[in-house]
């Protein structure tokens, strides 16, 4: 039985898996469990033992690369969390009312605001202030929909606090920065083509009511905005100070800096918002710190068995037999799995160990920057078109409208995303 089952070709075994995944997911099963059920599976299907399979979770949950980068998970969620609890989130909003007159530059300004924390559901904070500002200028509730929806999720391609970046730049061992600055344009990119979309339904913005009076002060926004400039700056050069002292000897040195940055980020908001010790504590105890320290593991685990499997391997071999062209599957594996699960997560863990190894095998090793970036905006336009996606749902429910004329509003700008990512593509292969 099971020499058939290895007869079978490597990647019918690889799809067999995901489809697998994707439909305990459908089955409602939780993310964790969905792929800790596909890395069994996998180790199944390639022919591991129980013994080896014990052996590779064990090995996968005791890399510092897999602890460190599931504290660094949750702390970001200990810090939205905390932000929205405390109050700090709203009055960063409410700051930054007035400091700009332009009211279509305020409604893209402020879900992009929120798009700067990881928050899960997100889209739903900035909604109301959307709602407002569209209000004046007689903006339908559809087209609000797709404003709130879209701009929520123009950084998600490299910005560092998202899981899925971090995830990436673990597996493929892309430095950070490298990473930011292959990935940023994108983020103009999505600027441009929501503001084009954005453009057509306002035409020429008027300015807010009460121009000619005094702007509030920037300051009691920077100050609001302190939390996050903690993580960013003082995480990212914590992270760079501690590579240049340990070097290659500490091979988690800027998740070190994170977490460091992370913990100060949330104990000055804590104590500057007067947190009490229950709220703090429904905070830290939170039930989906649990899951998310449970889905990073077996993320993890899942790549720990398709290597150890050497599925990946096979894969890889298999794949540069049949001569089939790299770029097509870097595009269309990372949309399928994004758009069906609605999560960056979700097709980075599956896909990208995959992809990474088809780069490798077939002698492109430089050119893996420029195919991590095309792979990434694929899997993220499955994820913005996906109906599980989390902010697609609170946002439409908000806005009381229907899916199908967001999913209109958006096929111009998720398809100049994807031909923008692929004339990048192209570019990068020229000049790496």
């Amino acid at each position: 039985m099971m020499d058939a089952v290895l007869n079978i070709p490597a990647m019918l075994r690889i799809l067999l898996v995901f489809v697998a995944v994707l439909a305990s997911l459908r089955l409602r099963l939780s993310l964790w469990l969905s792929f800790f059920s596909g890395a069994l599976l996998l180790g199944v299907l390639f022919g591991m033992g129980p013994t080896a399979i014990a052996a590779s979770i064990i090995d996968s949950m005791t890399q510092p690369k897999t602890l460190s980068l599931s504290v660094v998970v949750c702390l970001i969620l200990v810090l939205s969390l905390s932000l929205e609890q405390s109050g700090q989130m709203k009055h960063l909003l409410d700051r930054f009312q007035g400091l700009i007159a332009s009211p279509s530059v305020n409604l893209i300004m402020f879900p992009a605001l929120i798009g700067l924390l990881p928050m899960p559901g997100g889209a739903v904070f900035s909604a109301p202030m959307v709602r407002v500002i569209g209000a004046r200028l007689s903006i339908s509730e559809d087209r609000l929909n797709f404003i709130n929806y879209w701009f929520r999720h123009i950084w998600e391609y490299w910005w560092p606090l998202y899981p899925g970046v971090l995830l990436t730049t673990a597996l493929s061992g892309i430095d950070l920065w490298t990473f930011v600055l292959f990935l940023s344009p994108l983020t103009v990119a999505a600027l441009l083509l929501g503001y084009g979309v954005l453009r057509r339904w306002t035409g020429k913005i008027p300015a807010a009511p009460g121009r000619d009076r005094q702007r509030p002060a920037a300051g009691p926004f920077l100050q609001e905005l302190l939390p996050i400039l903690i993580v960013v700056v003082g995480g990212l050069g914590a992270g760079q100070l501690l590579s240049v002292l340990f070097g290659s000897s500490v091979s988690v040195t800027k998740e070190l800096g994170l977490i460091a940055a992370l913990a100060a980020a949330t104990g000055w908001v804590w104590q500057s918002r007067r947190m009490t010790a229950a709220e703090r504590r429904s905070v830290v105890f939170h039930p989906q710190l649990l899951r998310m320290f449970a889905m990073v593991s077996a993320i993890f685990i899942f790549n720990g068995i398709l290597e150890d499997s050497r599925a990946v391997k096979i894969v890889s071999q298999e794949l540069v037999r049949w001569d089939i062209p790299l770029a097509p599957i870097t595009v269309v594996l990372p949309f399928l799995v994004g758009g069906v699960v609605g999560l960056t997560i979700a097709f980075v863990g599956t896909t990208f160990p995959i992809l990474i190894s088809l780069v490798q095998a077939v002698g492109s090793a430089d050119l893996l920057p420029a195919y991590m970036m095309l792979a990434m905006v694929s899997g993220f336009v499955g994820v913005l078109i996906s109906p599980l996606h989390l902010c697609l749902l609170l946002s439409s429910e908000y806005f009381q409208t229907r899916f199908a004329p967001i999913y209109r509003y958006m096929a111009v700008p998720c398809g100049g995303l994807l031909l923008a990512a692929i004339g990048y593509f192209s570019i990068l292969r020229i000049v790496l």
